[in-house]
């Protein structure tokens, strides 16, 4: 894992045929916050998001990981701003978006760890090339290219009925390169209900596989990849009838050429993606007895799309990019709901379409031991046919036809840097930003339930903007470096579920709300303000042992302004104050290596009253690999080692829920040489 926000030094290759036409690394990276994970942070865990929880502020909406965690609420956010089902942060693949066009969520099961060889965190909005959905960061992917015969094949299980396959091979077409990839898992999982467990309380079980295909072509100077792949996700979520399924497929289109001395390089790309989700949600009766169904979305079509572009070059310590990209969605949530006498007795269908496009300038400036950076961007953003539509099953009847009118709007946003290397192994850095989201189709116009608690939609919320400053330093030092940032943020207009009634109770438009129910409103809720310190530190202390800690600390607040004063002076929802996580490796000889990591958070309130407090948690894990061969190794995993508990969630009526309990793996991994 690389703190110092230096440029990654090329890999060397004894063969390459051809690399895909991805967007490269911007020498202008250095002055900004960045934290860049290799192959061996990435496949720490059976899922991306394990990987990038060991950087601080990185997190989805709450403390369960993707192995648990309902397809709506796997957005990522960085900063502890306030995480959101939706996510804060941009997550792309080689440069194409991977955040859901209806909800902004993002299927970690299509993203084995396998199949990607780095992950670029960049902390602070993501003005310049990443545009919209950058708020508070953005997590680049590079998937695995270059390398002709290489593969990757892992097999694994363990408790709680887990059972996981993966592998990637890249072969060689002449001059062509074909990359396939594969994963597929399952798990009986866990009961999240301890104190309080009724008959209603279930395993939170799930099924998941991923397939995809590159292929990666030469066209002169330039490169070519044209890329397919599909998904299907599907959990249980520890109540029973209540369980969601996410699929969909995913195809792009790239070409481009690297600058050299004699012409300016270019990249375009072209992207599809299709999903849907069906998400069907309970009610929970006295005792927590029984449930009842309280909502059944069967389907949520959507459809996004978009396409970028860009040229740059350099000369003479210069480098510049200038693009454009743009973005659109398209989907509707398609459910069943109110559950009278047996049955669903209304019908409701609600979306709409949504569209951002931008244009971008970004380039650095490098004299001595002065690097200058920055960029600047204009977007255009609107949504357009907007509807909520709820009938009466039995006669057809309209109860509510709601179709708010069209919306839109431009934002500038920039970025820029300044680095100054105060000696060969010490740098100090300075940087301010802005960026901003616009609402996904699910927060516009879905409204949704968890248990008993329902939150409404809102077709009238504007776009989130954050604006932000930070001062950093760091190093190097023989065998490790080091970084430490102190930072401003300020998120104006941030979307939050806003508690506007409790049951139980009848309110317009939400209906009924049970006893021990919260109704909550989608809103532009004032401004959070945010200062924090991020430090990590890495280091060889050993011939073969690495340690290697990072913290982070957000004191954010609330100003609910007019449209939630309630909430003034409270702490984001789900936004913890500290974060610690910390990790070793020993390679105790030359077949036998042992890792260790731990994470560490403070307390977080799981609503926006901060009422109800979720207590802090400490986890660890542990592995210990066994060389067989230079190709096959054998390992065993320990999950949350000393079977702490971790509180994921609470109710209104005081019901807690924790994450999965200690559980061990073993599993056999053949990886070619050098891969």
């Amino acid at each position: 894992m690389d703190y110092t926000s230096a440029p990654p030094a090329p890999e060397a290759v004894e063969t390459v045929v051809v690399l895909a036409p991805r967007p490269t690394p911007n020498p202008g990276d250095a002055a900004f916050s960045i934290i860049r994970l290799d192959v061996a942070d990435l496949t720490i865990g059976p899922r991306v998001d394990d990987a990038l929880k060991q950087v601080p502020g990185v997190s989805l909406f709450r403390r369960t990981d993707s192995g648990g965690a309902n397809a709506t609420i796997q957005g990522l956010s960085l900063r502890a701003l306030g995480p959101t089902g939706a996510g804060r942060a941009l997550v792309t693949l080689d440069g194409v978006p991977q955040n859901d066009p209806f909800g902004g969520w993002v299927i970690w099961a299509a993203l084995p760890p396998e199949s990607l060889e780095s992950a670029s965190v960049v902390r602070g909005a993501g003005a310049g090339p990443y545009g919209a959905g950058a708020l508070t960061g953005v997590v680049t992917l590079d998937e695995v290219s270059g390398q002709p015969g290489a593969y990757t094949f892992d097999v694994a299980g363990g408790e709680l009925g887990s059972a996981r396959a993966a592998g990637v091979l890249q072969a060689p077409l002449g001059a062509a390169v074909l990359m396939l990839a594969g994963a597929g898992e399952r798990a009986d999982g866990w009961i999240p209900v301890r104190a309080g467990r009724g008959a209603a309380d279930t395993l939170v079980d799930m099924e998941a596989w991923s397939v995809a295909a590159r292929l990666d072509a030469p066209l002169g100077p330039a490169t070519a990849a044209l890329r397919v792949g599909a998904y299907e996700e599907a959990k249980g979520a520890g109540l029973v009838g209540a369980n969601s399924r996410a699929s969909g497929a995913v195809a792009s289109l790239a070409a481009g050429a690297p600058p050299d001395e004699d012409r300016l390089g270019w990249r375009v790309q072209a992207w599809v993606r299709d999903t849907d989700l069906v998400n069907r949600s309970v009610a929970v009766g006295a005792a927590r007895a029984f449930t009842t169904p309280a909502n059944d979305q069967y389907a949520t079509p959507a459809l996004g799309w978009g396409v970028n572009a860009a040229v740059g070059g350099g000369d003479g310590g210069v480098t510049w990019e200038a693009g454009l990209d743009a973005r659109f969605a398209d989907g509707e949530s398609q459910e069943r709901f109110r559950f009278v006498g047996g049955t669903f007795t209304r019908d409701r269908r609600a979306g709409g379409r949504q569209s951002v496009a931008g244009a971008y300038v970004d380039g650095a400036w490098r004299s001595g031991p002065w690097l200058l950076a920055g960029g600047a961007r204009l977007d255009g953003w609107a949504s357009t046919d907007g509807s909520r539509v709820e009938r009466d099953r039995a006669t057809g009847a309209v109860l509510l036809d709601d179709r708010p009118p069209d919306r839109d709007g431009t934002v500038p946003t920039a970025r820029l840097g300044i680095r100054r290397d105060l000696s060969e192994t010490v740098y100090l850095r300075v940087a301010t930003y802005a960026g901003f989201r616009p609402p996904t189709l699910n927060e516009l116009h879905r409204p949704f339930r968890v248990g008993n608690d329902i939150t409404e939609a809102n077709a009238a919320l504007e776009p989130e903007r954050l604006y932000g400053a930070e001062l950093g330093t760091g190093g190097v030092f023989g065998g490790g470096g080091w970084a430490l940032t102190a930072f401003w943020n300020r998120l104006d207009d941030p979307v939050t579920n806003v508690t506007i009634g409790f049951g139980p109770g009848t309110f317009p438009r939400a209906g009924f709300i049970p006893a021990g129910g919260v109704l909550r409103e989608r809103r532009n809720a004032g401004a959070i303000d945010a200062i924090g310190v991020e430090g990590e530190i890495a280091r060889d202390i050993a011939p073969g042992l690495s340690l290697r800690a990072a913290l982070g600390f957000t004191d954010a607040e609330v100003d609910g302004g007019a449209a939630a004063p309630q909430l003034t002076g409270k702490r984001p929802a789900q936004a913890p104050q500290w974060t610690v996580t910390a990790g070793a490796l020993w390679q105790a000889t030359s077949r036998l290596q042992a890792q260790a990591a731990v994470r560490y958070e403070s307390l977080r309130f799981e609503d926006d009253l901060n009422t109800r407090r979720l207590a802090p948690a400490l986890g660890v894990d542990a592995q210990l690999t066994w060389s067989l061969t230079d190709v096959a190794s054998l390992w065993l995993a320990a999950d949350n080692v000393f079977d702490a508990a971790i509180e994921t969630g609470e109710t209104a009526d005081g019901i807690e829920s924790f994450g999965p309990p200690r559980a061990l793996r073993v599993g056999l991994s053949l990886r070619s040489p050098g891969s």
